[in-house]
């Protein structure tokens, strides 16, 4: 195992590799800086990059990206009170009044300090909680992968925001367009119409650009604003040395590590990820704190809560998705994507079959922090400046990128053509208010969990009573039920408090 730990870190500590992680860290900052291009977009954006690079190289690109899009989003958060991502949302609470105080570059050294620290906390607990976990789930047969990958999807189905029942749906869509072309054991081919470029199915990266970057664009685009930023806004500020006391360590100490336990346990729940994560820190800062009335008016307490905690849930999204094949959030299933373009199989064989790559997955995200901490106190100043660019000016460049990006997967025009399909879907899905991660995971996991109900049956003679008996798969099948019922009953009693409301209102 040893071994197989120095093979992982020697791959990312190349030159070639050092170079890919830089740049995917820099283009992750830039989309996370702007608000409206967040990591998903970054992620979803670089995917047909990432394909001309071997595994290592290409997986080294996607962690670059995800921590520099999630770390970049502080910086509109604190001088706009626009959340460059999700993740920023809580950050704009204390970030803001600072900066508006006076306090911009304190406010900044805060967020980049303990962001590297959050990181570096949840990489730490993925490095060590990942392999156990992938070798107990090592037993799993087809009763349990067909019941693990069903609680994935119910899952993320009803944590979903909005409607469980939506969330069950977008699950089954996507599900539905898995099974276009030909079935994955016996190959007979399905709703493919008669047209031969379906085949094969959809190509998974048409699929993910098209909901995840297009739909996007055609939603910010749909508003017709040029989103032009306020010069006045973007106070002058300076960073000395750490930008704030050293004392600041002792103080926020407590604070710190109970704000990257949060971040990282909620990011090891699959469907919630760092944009709840960051509330909740926040939250229970201001409940644990001595001075909850400070918050909201520019406190340390506030904003070290916020970035711990986002920057921590990337190491806790990751943990399930390479353990278990599960992805935690958003941009882990775009991460899921990816995997699974480059030939790595998701899940506890990960680490059999492709060791070296799954410690270089880990040594990335460690050098990815170190830049991301480097790049931000060195060159904060060229990323605020980003701020001022119109988006209207971005949009169209991007949208190109992604049909040049689609059609140079296979060299083919269908794949252009399904990139802007599955865009038109994701925005109606967008305007509807119908999740669009449960139609994506739908998608990926649609044919595990078809090829291990089929295996299953053929070893049972056709028989599903040991899908239900089997302790491991009854556990999972309840805990997938458990938790739609518990949506279920949230979503009642909301719908049941509003009636009441307005009842009293009336």
């Amino acid at each position: 195992m040893f071994e197989t730990i120095l093979d992982g870190f020697s791959l990312m500590f190349g030159l070639e590799s050092m170079l890919i992680i830089l740049g995917g860290v820099i283009l992750g900052l830039i989309f996370g800086s702007i608000p409206g291009l967040t990591a998903t977009m970054a992620v979803a954006i670089c995917l047909p990059i990432s394909f001309g690079m071997g595994p290592s190289n290409g997986m080294a690109l996607l962690m670059g990206l995800y921590i520099g899009g999630v770390s970049g989003g502080m910086i509109p958060a604190i001088l706009l009170k626009l959340p460059g991502t999700p993740s920023s949302i809580s950050t704009t609470f204390d970030g803001y009044p600072m900066a508006q105080n006076g306090l911009a570059g304190r406010a900044f050294g805060l967020s980049i300090m303990f962001s590297f620290l959050g990181g570096l906390l949840s990489i730490l607990i993925l490095v060590l909680v990942s392999p156990p976990l992938a070798k107990f789930a090592l037993n799993f047969g087809p009763f349990e992968y067909f019941a693990i990958t069903v609680f994935a999807l119910t899952l993320i189905s009803s944590l979903s925001e909005g409607s469980m029942v939506k969330g069950l749906i977008s699950a089954l869509i996507g599900i539905t367009f898995a099974f276009v072309g030909a079935a994955p054991i016996d190959s007979f081919p399905r709703y493919t119409f008669g047209f031969q470029a379906l085949d094969a199915g959809f190509n998974l990266l048409p699929v993910l650009i098209g909901l995840f970057a297009i739909s996007e664009m055609l939603k910010v685009m749909e508003e017709r604003k040029k989103n032009k930023v306020n010069e006045e806004k973007i106070h002058d500020y300076k960073i000395k040395g750490l930008g704030f006391p050293p004392v600041t360590f002792i103080k926020q100490a407590w604070n710190f590590l109970r704000s990257s336990a949060i971040g990282t346990g909620i990011g090891i729940l699959p469907g919630i990820g760092g944009g709840t994560a960051n509330i909740i820190a926040y939250v229970t800062a201001k409940r644990q704190s001595k001075h909850p009335e400070k918050f909201g008016k520019g406190i340390d307490d506030g904003v070290v809560a916020s970035e711990s905690a986002n920057n921590a849930a990337v190491g806790g999204a990751l943990v399930p998705l390479i353990s278990l094949g599960i992805p935690g959030d958003t941009v882990t299933a775009m991460l899921l994507g990816g995997l699974v373009i480059h030939g790595l199989q998701p899940g506890p064989m990960l680490f059999e079959q492709n060791g070296p790559i799954v410690y270089g997955i880990f040594a990335a995200l460690i050098i990815a922090n170190i830049f991301m901490l480097l790049f931000l106190y060195l060159g904060m100043r060229g990323f605020v400046r980003l701020l001022s660019i119109p988006r209207h000016y971005l949009y169209p460049i991007i949208i190109a990128l992604c049909v040049v990006g689609a059609f140079g997967v296979n060299n083919r025009l269908f794949d252009a053509y399904a990139l802007l399909f599955f865009g038109i879907i994701g925005y109606v899905m967008l305007k509807t208010k119908f999740p669009l991660t449960p139609l994506i995971l739908g998608f990926i996991l649609g044919p595990i969990l078809e090829v291990n109900l089929r295996r299953g049956l053929q070893l049972t003679g056709g028989d599903f009573i040991p899908f239900l008996t089997s302790p491991i798969a009854a556990t999972f099948l309840i805990i997938a039920v458990l938790s739609m019922a518990f949506s279920a009953y949230k979503t009642h009693k909301v719908k049941k408090e509003e009636a009441d409301s307005n009842s009293l209102a009336s």
